[in-house]
């Protein structure tokens, strides 16, 4: 296999986590009886360009399908997330109703409905038909295809964009080159990219390696994708750190000879990179160690519970709680049930070890003695939406970066 970027061959493993079926392939009670395609999930990383990726093994057209059931409206952080990022980008760029702004990956509507509100023209791009479809139904247009460099050239030929958005799409997408290059072609002379993404140090440095699935083939610090936009005519001329997804980055970019200073911000982060071991091999090589011990605690810690006759659930059927449970191999004799607010999941099955998804309601009917929190990076927010717990004793618990057990928020 070759990189994705620079198409040298690949020799390194970063992480092996065996077989697991894509992490948003929930499943039916019909389905659970019928076999179940698990794909192995491996990442390498290249020593050239330090990109850090799956092993060939899936289309998007099979993660991303009619029924994907990521819905981004469900957590109110995120969506207060999002109201923030608009407020602040249309002060900062003057958008107004003369502005084109396109949302690569928009999902439920969750972010470009705030630029409805003071009239600035927008678009989706979402190929999923749920999440297109919710969008739509708030009033939002919405173009239900793959972003690529021939769908860029097709809409920059009606209309250039003053503001391009990806969130967290940028390391969704197999060829990550020809999606920098239809950035590209799709913005103005004077226009503004921003792309969210997990920060691989971050990953790395807090061990979050549930956060590794089929659907992210790419894992993005700022040199790499610094280096992809240098390839595809573009510039980081300045970045943010998040505490979004465990520690993400927001870059902007623009067009490679465009009139925007370079921040002093970017070549700091780019020296804290290096620092930190980003462009080391031996940096890499020392993580499977640190997932494993995660998976081994958190087992150890359900076999304890199961054998002392108490009960553990779980909260948020997240994509990162699909890896975890997958690699650990637990099933529903340790885990008897997982809640979500989002109802496209529940009646459903989590992929991989089956456990039955359920309201968040049955938290409280069935009174666990230990809510696992998969989506540890909204803890704060289950914990505070669940205080209840409290009422018998039961308590929280997170597996990553490290096994805690929590009290009530």
């Amino acid at each position: 296999m070759k990189c994705r970027h620079c198409r040298k061959e690949l020799e390194h493993v970063f992480l092996d986590l065996g077989f697991a079926p894509p992490s948003n392939a929930y499943l039916t009670r019909e389905q659970l009886n019928a076999p179940e395609v698990t794909l192995p999930l491996r990442l390498f990383v290249c020593d050239n360009c330090w990109l850090v990726q799956t092993e060939d093994f899936t289309r998007p057209s099979d993660l991303f399908d009619f029924d994907y059931a990521y819905y981004s409206s469900t957590s109110k952080t995120w969506l207060a997330h999002a109201s923030a990022y608009v407020e602040n980008v249309t002060q900062r760029f003057a958008l107004d109703s003369n502005s084109f702004v396109v949302e690569i990956a928009s999902n439920d509507g969750y972010l470009l409905r705030n630029f409805l509100r003071p009239g600035i023209p927008c678009l989706g791009i979402e190929p999923a038909h749920g999440t297109a479809q919710a969008a739509e139904r708030l009033g939002i247009p919405v173009l239900r295809e793959f972003f690529n460099s021939a769908l860029a050239r097709r809409l920059a030929a009606e209309k250039k964009a003053d503001l391009i958005i990806g969130n967290n799409v940028f390391a969704h997408v197999p060829d990550i080159n020809d999606f920098a290059l239809g950035m590209r072609e799709l913005l103005k002379e004077d226009g503004v990219i921003t792309l969210e993404f997990p920060h691989l140090m971050q990953l790395i440095d807090n061990n979050q390696f549930d956060t590794v699935y089929h659907e992210h083939f790419s894992y993005l610090s700022l040199h790499v994708v610094q280096r992809i936009f240098a390839a595809a005519g573009l510039r980081v001329w300045d970045v943010d750190e998040l505490p979004t997804h465990g520690g993400s980055l927001r870059v902007y970019g623009c067009h490679a000879g465009a009139r925007r200073e370079t921040q002093a911000n970017v070549p700091a982060l780019l020296a804290r990179e290096a620092a930190g071991g980003l462009l080391r091999l031996d940096h890499y090589m020392a993580f499977q160690k640190k997932a494993d011990r995660v998976k081994d605690d958190l087992l150890m810690f359900l076999v304890e519970q199961k054998r002392a006759g108490r009960s553990v659930a779980a909260y948020g059927a997240a994509a990162k709680g699909n890896t975890l449970l997958n690699y650990a191999g637990v099933k529903p004799d340790l885990l008897s049930f997982v809640c979500d607010a989002a109802a496209a999941k529940q009646g459903k099955y989590m992929p991989g070890s089956h456990v039955p998804i359920l309201k968040p309601d049955a938290i409280r009917e069935r009174k666990p003695d230990f809510v696992l929190i998969l989506p540890w990076n909204i803890a704060s927010e289950v914990r505070q939406q669940n205080d209840y717990v409290r009422e018998w004793g039961g308590r929280f618990v997170v597996a990553v970066p490290r096994l805690e057990v929590l009290g009530p928020a």
